[in-house]
């Protein structure tokens, strides 16, 4: 399991630092509020709800 949550989380990184690099304004931003909708979504427990 932690070589797992190892490997999703280097990939989660990965895909900011290359959001990053391109230097694109608006995939930086679409992925800045797709992470903060994503984590506000989990958190309200919107995802446990849906699938109930």
């Amino acid at each position: 399991m932690r070589l797992r949550s190892f490997l999703y989380r280097s990939g989660r990184t990965l895909g900011d630092v290359e959001a990053v690099a391109s230097g694109d304004p608006k995939r930086i931003g679409r992925r800045a509020k797709n992470k903060i909708l994503g984590r506000a979504l989990g958190r309200s427990g919107f995802w446990r709800t849906l699938w109930r």
